[in-house]
Parts: structure tokens; sequence; C-alpha cells
């Protein structure tokens, strides 16, 4: 008896644990390709981060924007002679955390495909931001804290048009790893700095629990709008080394009824910032802050 009940204990164990996922390294290797072509593909799409040309922060009221030197905001040379011919193109105008703007040069400027002479913007914290256009450049607003931002960016950029593309650690099933997701109840509150010092409340679901080496390890993924993947802002010790010195990001398919979840650092890529001076990147909580080398996915050279 005290045989069987040390089996059935066994059985039981056994069948708590989480099993190790098998995959075909041939199917893997594809899908390794088409995850680094679609990278790719965003990084040098025409409103990707290698089109951002300029960031400026406004102030309460009216910011006169033109490539003039007496405007408020000074837009730099545009790569199609086309575009940004004008001194004054108009101006923001900013009340209470509303931005509006207003053009003398009707039909020049267009929203959804139609022009305008002035728009009210709604900015990247709110639903269906509002994407002005004037030729190949366009313009957004940014919220970040208190602060907002006008975005530029021009799809003709040679930033964008002479990129070679980036480089990566050769694929390795070490490290897709079967891991184990914690959820928080409630959720937790996790600030987040990014990278010009500033901070902002994000939401925690859980962490996710996983083992390298003999040795287990704890990173809390963030809740982002709109996206169904668990996001997760990483640094390990080859930061500032291959990779990105600021950190990696990372997304994950959520977890399973069980709680079991993948996380493939071979698919880590470089933020924003590792591209362009004009991003706002968030940085890794102390937490998600690795204590070993993760030779996996993009590295990192100076564009």
């Amino acid at each position: 008896m005290l045989a069987l009940s040390f089996c059935l204990a066994s059985i039981t164990s056994c069948a708590r644990k989480t099993p190790k996922s098998q995959i075909d390294s041939n199917v893997y290797a594809r899908e390794m390709e088409q995850w680094r072509a679609q990278r790719l593909a965003e990084l040098t799409s025409d409103s990707g981060w290698l089109t951002l040309i300029g960031l400026y922060w406004l102030k309460e009221g009216q910011n006169s924007v033109g490539m003039g030197p007496n405007n408020d905001i000074v837009l730099p040379t545009p790569s199609s002679t086309d575009n940004l011919k004008p001194s004054r193109l108009g101006s923001l105008i900013v009340t209470n955390g509303v931005v509006r703007f207003e053009t003398p040069l009707a039909s020049t400027f267009f929203v959804d495909e139609k022009p305008i002479s002035s728009v009210e913007f709604r900015n990247d914290a709110q639903d269906s931001p509002t994407v002005m256009r004037y030729g190949s450049v366009s313009f957004q607003i940014i919220k970040r804290g208190d602060k907002l931002g006008l975005r530029v960016k021009d799809s003709q950029n040679p930033d964008r048009l002479n990129f070679k593309g980036t480089d990566f650690y050769a694929p390795d099933l070490k490290w897709r790893i079967d891991a184990q997701f914690e959820p928080y109840n409630p959720p937790k509150p996790m600030p987040i700095t990014n990278v010009l010092g500033m901070e902002s409340s994000e939401s925690s679901p859980g962490a996710v629990k996983f083992g390298v080496d003999g040795q287990e390890y704890r990173i809390d993924a963030i809740t982002e709008k709109g996206e169904r993947h668990l996001f997760m802002i990483v640094s390990d010790k080859t930061s500032g080394k291959d990779t990105y010195p600021a950190g990696r990001y990372l997304y994950v398919d959520p977890p399973d009824a069980s709680g079991r979840i993948v996380i493939d650092f071979n698919k880590a890529f470089s933020p924003p910032c590792a591209f362009t001076k004009f991003a706002t990147c968030p940085l890794p909580p102390r937490q998600n802050r690795l204590p070993f080398a993760i030779a996996a996915g993009e590295k990192y050279q100076k564009h």
C-alpha cells in the first residue's frame, strides 16, 4: 500500500509539471525567417520608426510651425523638394490639453485623404489618433504624462530609404522556454520610466516565471491597449554589448487555461530608440533586468 501510495503521488506530481514543448527545428527555422521578414517590413514601412524626423514639445497657446527660423517649431528640410516650401505652415493651438491646427494653405494638408484648413487632433493616448499629411510628411500629436508633443515623419527620410537591416543571433531553441504565468489579482500598478525620464503608470496582469540553467526567474508583463499579446521590457548581460544598451522588447502569446506560456527570446527586438533619437522608449523596470546573458534575438549596431 505504501508503494502504491508513493507511485500515485509521483504520478500526480508529474502531472502537475508543465510539459516541455516539442517543435521541429526545420519548422521553427521557417517560423523565425518569417518573423525576421515581418520585423524588417515593419521597420521599413512608410510610417515606421525609420521615417521619424522630429519631435517637438508644445506649449500652452499658439505654436507656429514651419521651416522659417522665426517659427516656434522649426522643421528640418524635407527629403522631397516638393514638401514644406512655405516658411510658415500654420499654427498648433494648445488649449487645456486640446490641440488644434490651423493653416492658411488650403487644400495642402489632408486628414483621411480629405483637405483641411483646420483640425482638432486626437493624440496617441486616445482612440483613432489623428494623422495629418502634407506630401510625404505626416504629423501626429503624442501625449507623455502631462506633456503634448508634435511627432513628424517623412516617408522619404534617407534613414528609411538607405536602411540595410539588422543583425540577429542564430535561432536557438534553448531560448524558446516553457514558462508559467502567475496572475496578479488585481493587476499590479507598475510605473515605467522612459528615456526622457518621464514616468507613466502601466498595469501588469501578472509575472512570467521561467527557468534558465537550473535557476528560476520572474519578469513582469504589461497589458497594452488593444493588444492581446503580453508585452515585456527586459535587459540582460548582453545589453550595451551585443544588444541595445537600454534593453529589448518582447511580445508573447497569452497563457493557456493552465497558465502555461511560451517566452521566446529569439524574438526579442530593439526598441525604436535604437533607430531614431525622436522616440520616447520605455525602459525595463528593475525586476525585469536579468542577471545573465540572453544570446538570442536582435542585435544592435548604430544606424
